[in-house]
């Protein structure tokens, strides 16, 4: 009976045309990420071309965090009522509406609409992606598979300052957009004419109060943390603290109601299964290392050492594209040897770089600088792939959905912490610092006391990482159902 399912299943797998279903989703995912790194280059200049404050350009990157952070656990509900087909349609139609709108703002209130339906698009994007992988790639291949995905992923937020710095030095921030939309427009059409359903279509009853209960929970944590960084009080502000409280208890209240459901919004019983819940947890850690240091590395380079942004993009360029390399060879060690042996000393070259990071100076070089970078995306390379991979893989079918919706939920939920806390220790880091000289007022001290919150941030995510690598103790390789049983 096992030998005909494994068949079943196989031919199953076989009957799809996984290449052009690849192309399409890919494609859709490089614009959708290249999008959001690209645009954190133009900040600075968005703040004078609109005539605003730090904190309210910040909402350009959390808008989007949290529309992401409500949608995306609606995810799981939605790949059950809707086809593959709908889903991709929909999640690309939004982003090219999203990115149509962003080439022509002319207004902070018109850009701030067009991140949103970004948003949306890759909020239905993400978990339609490794749902997809999930059912048309066989378990021994899926290591391979979503190295591929990771190099597609991990090289367009790698490209995007570099490309963005250069076309705001020779056109307009527009043009990032402008070059985004027939990227999009073809993934488009190449969904038309080549994604396939590939999802069984269940339409489970829906749960107005786990809706409510999730968009209020996800949504004011989400909210919370990404507020934390904003403004004098931090995490002080009664705005961060109602959301955190509001926003803590639905949660709570969201997790009793699927536990006591016959027919759950979002199953938990995936938490169930051990190593997907290590597997989730190391990329937790990794969205938190990667979101936090990207902040605070960018920001050295510019405001410590006086880099332009397209100068300070192309430090960034070797280490995002080496990790981007490095994840379909990652994904087929994988395959070959399981997780431990890539996952165990990928996050001891994390926290090690993390280490030194903590140590820079306005003396460092540019060549220790990209070293560093480089390293620690190598690190995240032998990291998030085969622990994700892992993860998902202990999962039965009929959680996939789920599976992917907790998963790509608990990456913004990390990324909002991770942006949020380095933040806020850099802010105390380098207020500590100007408390302590003779002369606070003199200019030669910012960029002192920058690099001196810079060191603390990179401490915190340092951590973040010695966790992870206690946690990498426990993960092992999961068996597949193509594996034979073992004996007993």
């Amino acid at each position: 009976m096992q030998a005909s399912i494994a068949a079943g299943t196989q031919q199953t797998v076989q009957s799809y045309k996984t290449f052009p279903i690849l192309v399409s989703l890919l494609l859709a995912g490089f614009i959708g990420m290249f999008s959001e790194t690209a645009l954190n280059v133009a900040l600075s200049d968005l703040i004078q071309i609109f005539s605003i404050s730090e904190a309210t350009v910040q909402w350009l990157t959390t808008g989007y965090l949290l529309t992401l952070g409500i949608l995306v656990p609606l995810s799981g509900l939605l790949l059950q009522w809707f086809t593959t087909r709908q889903l991709f349609l929909a999640a690309l139609s939004f982003s090219i509406i999203g990115t149509l709108i962003a080439a022509m703002a002319g207004s902070f209130e018109v850009l701030m609409t067009a991140r949103v339906f970004q948003a949306i698009g890759t909020s239905l994007l993400l978990p339609l992606m490794f749902n997809t992988i999930l059912i048309i790639i066989p378990p021994e291949k899926r290591g391979a598979a979503m190295g591929v995905i990771g190099l597609v992923i991990m090289v367009a937020p790698a490209v995007g300052p570099t490309i963005a710095g250069l076309l705001i030095a020779k056109l307009t921030w527009h043009w990032i957009f402008w070059l985004s939309l027939p990227v999009l427009i073809i993934a488009l059409i190449c969904g038309i004419f080549f994604m396939q359903n590939v999802s069984t279509i269940t339409k489970p009853r829906i749960d107005i109060l786990s809706l409510l209960l999730s968009t209020v929970g996800f949504g004011g944590v989400v909210f919370a943390f990404s507020s934390a960084g904003e403004g004098e009080h931090g995490w002080s502000s009664a705005k961060v603290i109602i959301s955190m409280i509001v926003g803590v208890i639905a949660l709570i209240l969201f997790v009793i109601r699927q536990l006591t459901m016959k027919q759950p919004m979002m199953n938990l019983k995936a938490f169930k299964h051990p190593m997907f819940v290590v597997g989730t947890l190391m990329v937790f850690i990794c969205m938190m290392v990667i979101l936090s240091s990207m902040l605070v590395l960018p920001m050295f380079l510019i405001r410590g050492l006086g880099m332009s942004a397209l100068s300070a993009g192309l430090v960034l360029l070797p280490g995002g594209l080496l990790n981007g390399m490095m994840s379909p060879i990652m994904g087929s060690l994988f395959d070959k040897y399981g997780p431990r042996w890539l996952v165990i000393p990928g996050l001891a070259i994390m926290a090690a770089v993390l280490w030194f990071f903590s140590d820079i100076t306005l003396a460092s070089t540019v060549t220790l600088l990209v070293v560093l970078h480089s390293s620690l995306m190598i690190g995240i390379a032998m990291v998030w792939m085969p622990a994700q991979t892992n993860g998902l893989n202990q999962l039965p079918r009929e959680l996939y959905p789920d599976g992917t919706a907790i998963m790509n939920t608990l990456q913004q939920v990390a990324g909002a912490i991770g942006t949020a806390v380095a933040v806020s220790v850099m802010t105390a880091g380098s207020k500590k610092f100007m408390e302590g000289v003779e002369n606070a007022s003199d200019p030669a001290n910012l960029p002192l006391a920058l690099t001196a919150g810079i060191q603390n941030a990179f401490v915190f995510a340092m951590i973040a990482a010695l966790a992870g690598l206690v946690l990498a103790l426990f993960i092992r390789r999961v068996r597949t159902t193509t594996e034979a049983p073992t004996k007993s």
